[in-house]
């Protein structure tokens, strides 16, 4: 297995830390090693990556607490989000403690390094394995530029409100606009899996009174906040957790669905099969599954061998919106 970055660095003599640093790692990756960098503080609000993290027995948290002797930002496929990382990462690490960017050049970490040197002395970069690590210490006071990069929270078309970096940060997809104009009256207890920032939830409340709770799970911690902003409706509760692991204190009535289908940069059918795994687990007997998706998605299959029942129930601008029913049970 080839060394991270940061362990050649470090190897190499060319990136020193104080010995015995404590060291913030920012969007720390559940399967990353980080044993050269001595004391590690990992900030993860993916709830995967972060429950990886701790089973580890590293110290994870979702948002960061405390200053630092020095910090690693793993960058992410928003350019904006990563921006925020480095602000953060600066604001947290005491003057002459080492700031510590790691990216693949497919996430854009050669614009990140280019637009950080502008403002700031960058110490070094080490390139390898299509990708590179850069690091640079903190001065005593930072440029106006790194408070604009800060992730600020934005309002958006029908008083909703978002992070950058959130999937569908600037509105909802029409995935969900379709879900949500297309839904018939729901009853009970009812689930939202990946709920995002909640606006499939926040729209199917206004809409039907029948519903009697509505759980909005969903792993990303930012968009959770987001949605207990956008979601003050007394039936809606909030859980921060792995949709494909999530265990009810009771089976819902219902669940909708508009399922992620990516992991970083690229196509991964298998995270929209297994929420539909995890539907099929959650659902009473009687229990009814909606989901949306992109039209070219197979997802077919896994909904046959999920459920008894099924059908689609539209197809238009590229979705497609499947109602399923008679949960399968292992």
């Amino acid at each position: 297995m080839t060394p991270n970055r940061w362990t050649l660095a470090l190897e190499s003599g060319a990136l020193a830390l104080p010995s015995e640093a404590d060291v913030l790692v920012f969007r720390a990756r559940g399967d990353a090693d980080f044993s050269a960098l001595g004391q590690v503080r990992a900030v993860q609000g993916f709830r995967p990556d972060h429950d990886a993290l701790a089973r580890r027995g590293i110290e994870v948290s979702a948002v960061a607490d405390g200053t630092a002797d020095a910090a690693l930002v793993q960058i992410v496929k928003s350019k904006p989000e990563s921006f925020g990382l480095i602000a953060e990462a600066l604001t947290q690490v005491a003057p002459g403690g080492v700031v510590m960017v790691d990216g693949q050049k497919e996430e854009g970490i050669e614009s990140l390094l280019k637009a950080v040197r502008a403002v700031l002395p960058v110490t070094d970069v080490l390139s390898k394995s299509h990708g590179k690590l850069f690091w640079l210490t903190r001065p005593e006071a930072l440029p106006e530029e790194v408070e604009a990069w800060r992730l600020a929270p934005q309002e958006i078309e029908g008083g909703y409100v978002t992070f950058p970096g959130l999937f569908s940060a600037d509105g909802p997809d029409q995935g969900s606009e379709l879900l949500v104009a297309l839904l018939p009256q729901l009853k009970g207890r009812v689930a939202d899996l990946g709920a995002g920032w909640g606006y499939l939830a926040g729209e199917v409340l206004k809409e039907q009174e029948g519903i009697t709770s509505l759980d909005l799970i969903e792993a990303d911690w930012a968009a959770l906040e987001a949605a207990k902003e956008n979601v003050p409706d007394s039936r809606a509760a909030s859980h921060w957790a792995d949709a494909t692991a999530f265990t009810p204190a009771d089976p819902y009535d219902a669940i909708i669905c508009n399922p992620p289908f990516h992991t970083g940069r690229k196509a991964d059918p298998a995270l929209g099969r297994a929420f539909i795994q995890a539907a099929a687990r959650m659902l009473t007997p009687s229990g009814q599954f909606f989901m949306v998706a992109n039209r070219h998605l197979p997802y077919e299959a896994a909904l046959k061998a999920a459920f008894g029942t099924g059908k689609m129930l539209a197809e238009l601008h590229g979705y497609k919106l499947y109602q399923a029913a008679k949960p399968k049970r292992a």
